[in-house]
């Protein structure tokens, strides 16, 4: 597995624009949780071996959160012309399967992707209710075969604290996983596709 960091994109930004395709057939855009306490935007996809090795926590994860009032979304922008197995009817499988109660969403293009400067599957964005990014990192430090037990402890510190309206620490560790699959020649500028250390 080649491991692949986030791009630790600048606290502070705020959360681009998106409208996408969900597994359920609706469009699902950013707009759609200006109610909420704050939105978690993950990037995640069906194959991955880190995606794999949470999967089910995420699962747990985000209705959890989202009983507490916190947006959560997940996007997936591999291109699935060479990873089929990404595409939108397994991935809707996928969250059958695995209880997903958040949106799905399909990011056919990879603008999203490029936008939220993502670069590694799973990514994780978390913004607080004006859709300030306050949190860009892992979940936690189980990786596969880690032995570590998985139990979302960095992320799970960060949403609390939004939810209590508390400010984050800007002390965070990168998520690590697969690089996100880029189609042929649309590798964005800010990804040099080095593997993390």
């Amino acid at each position: 597995m080649v491991k692949t960091a986030s791009t630790m994109l600048p606290l502070g930004s705020q959360a681009p624009h998106f409208s996408l395709p969900n597994v359920d057939g609706s469009t699902v855009s950013l707009s759609d949780f200006d109610s909420k306490s704050g939105l978690l935007v993950m990037f995640i996809c069906n194959h991955c071996p880190f995606v794999i090795h949470l999967r089910e926590d995420l699962a747990k994860f985000g209705k959890e959160y989202q009983e507490k009032g916190l947006g959560v979304v997940a996007i997936s922008s591999n291109d699935v012309d060479n990873y089929p197995q990404d595409g939108p009817h397994k991935m809707r499988q996928e969250a059958e399967s695995q209880g997903y109660t958040f949106p799905y969403l399909y990011d056919e293009t990879q603008d999203v992707a490029k936008a939220y400067h993502a670069a590694c599957t799973p990514d994780f964005f978390l913004f607080d209710s004006n859709h300030k990014l306050v949190y860009r990192g892992q979940f936690d430090d189980s990786r596969p075969d880690s032995g570590i037990p998985v139990t979302g402890a960095d992320l799970r510190a960060a949403c609390d604290q939004v939810l209590a309206g508390q400010p984050v620490p800007a002390e965070q560790k990168p998520s690590i996983g697969c690089n996100i699959k880029w189609k042929s020649g649309s590798e964005p500028d800010y990804f040099t596709g080095q593997s993390a250390e």
